[in-house]
């Protein structure tokens, strides 16, 4: 089997974001920073995946960030639990920025640009 020559290479942010997510990377702090402001990014450029979101989910979406950023200002010792839910926190924040049920950049009929 031969690559599509006409796809695109991975955007970086994608790579890295799909790492962040995935439940075997161990997270730390820059990976949460990081996130957060990929999250923010996308929020401040009104990302058009965010639009398509109902009012409930985009509430579920800022509590996740918040409390996701909450936990690196408690600066809480990350057991692997805490790990474990701070991920899930960053997954639900992310929301409608991914693809439902992959770690893969959401992507309906057009491609974000970071």
């Amino acid at each position: 089997m031969t690559p599509n020559r006409n796809l695109p290479p991975p955007h970086p942010a994608d790579s890295r974001l799909s790492r962040i997510l995935h439940p075997d990377h161990p997270l730390c702090r820059e990976d949460v920073v990081w996130m957060l402001e990929y999250i923010k990014k996308k929020v401040a450029d009104e990302d058009p995946a965010l639009t398509e979101l109902s009012q409930p989910r985009l509430l579920k979406n800022f509590h996740c960030f918040a409390e996701a950023a909450m936990s690196l200002v408690h600066r809480r010792h990350c057991s692997a639990q805490e790990a474990g839910r701070l991920r899930a926190w960053l997954i639900e924040a992310a929301y409608g920025l991914t693809t439902p049920g992959t770690n893969e950049p959401h992507r309906k009929g057009k491609a974000n640009a970071d």
